[in-house]
């Protein structure tokens, strides 16, 4: 892959197009459709206004895999629906939103907007391991401030996160995280790791906060730099968090591979390509028709076709 390469965390970018969009926008039959044409909005002005060459939806197979699962058993378990024994489990999601996520597959299909989802991962991973081999900038669209931990100046990667629709994002690079957290991209994840994620069930190390995280992580530089200190009589350790951290340690030890994404994911042979033309124009005339997705999908073609 060559060329600024963008990777969109679809279900991130369609819920909050879901419940930014009113849900009076509908097909014809009057099905809502509003996280469909909320999300080819966002598409269509995320290639306008940062021109990539690549693209690629990335898509959650497994928004909860078992092997995460397997080491932290509270990772996401607040949002289980339903339980599936041998099947990823049910997501709870709202019940207007789950009919429209096969539409949204079809349309990007069919618009030839290359869709990637990997059996037992999540679309993190998937973007994890696509950022790993890319060889130009990438931009990772995403309101999952997680993937911060890929932020590489070095490497042209930033993270786009959205503020306000897709039309105000905060341009996320090393200088804008370590005036927010302290740290850089490789520390981010250390840093979410200790601190801890009620929002991914991680419980983080109790008593130690995002700003004593950092301090820890300034001071020690890394997650194996704070645990080396714990044994360290010398260490510049109050006695509680030292007691917090030696109490912690289940947690530390299986903990950064729940947290860090993965970035070795055999992912399928795509053309990531950003598409001129459809991939199938009937078939996505056929859709547009039939879930009315009028001026938004006309946009979006547009787009692509200049």
């Amino acid at each position: 892959m060559t060329g600024r390469l963008m990777l969109l965390d679809t279900a991130s970018l369609y819920f909050r197009a879901y419940f930014g969009v009113p849900d009076s926008v509908k097909a014809p039959d009057g099905t809502p459709v509003n996280a469909v044409r909320g999300l080819l909005d966002f598409i269509d002005r995320l290639v306008k206004d940062h021109r990539p060459q690549q693209l690629v939806a990335c898509m959650d197979a497994d928004w909860r895999p078992q092997w995460r699962v397997d080491l932290i058993p509270t990772y996401k378990a607040h949002r289980v629906a339903e339980e599936h024994a041998g099947a990823p489990d049910e997501e709870q999601v709202p019940d207007t939103l789950s009919p429209q996520v096969p539409v949204i597959e079809a349309v990007l299909d069919a618009a030839g907007i290359a869709r990637v989802g990997v059996q037992g991962y999540e679309a993190d991973d998937v973007i994890g391991t696509f950022t790993a081999r890319a060889a130009g900038p990438v931009d990772i669209v995403t309101g999952d401030r997680d993937l911060y931990q890929l932020v590489d100046d070095g490497r042209g990667i930033r993270v786009l996160y959205p503020i306000k629709g897709v039309g105000t994002l905060q341009l996320t690079d090393e200088a804008v995280l370590r005036e927010k957290y302290g740290v850089d991209g490789r520390g981010y994840a250390d840093l979410a790791l200790l601190r801890g994620d009620p929002s991914d069930g991680l419980p983080g190390v109790p008593g130690i906060g995002e700003k004593t995280a950092a301090k820890l992580l300034a001071e020690f530089g890394d997650l194996a730099g704070i645990m080396a200190a714990v044994d360290d009589p010398r260490a510049r350790l109050t006695p509680s968090q030292r007691k917090r951290l030696t109490e912690a340690r289940p947690y530390v030890a299986v903990a950064p591979k729940v947290v860090r994404v993965a970035d070795d994911v055999p992912l399928p042979d795509v053309d990531t390509a950003l598409p001129r033309t459809p991939r199938d124009p009937a078939g996505l005339e056929a859709l547009a028709a039939r879930w009315g997705l009028g001026g938004s999908l006309q946009r979006l073609l547009t787009t692509l076709a200049e």
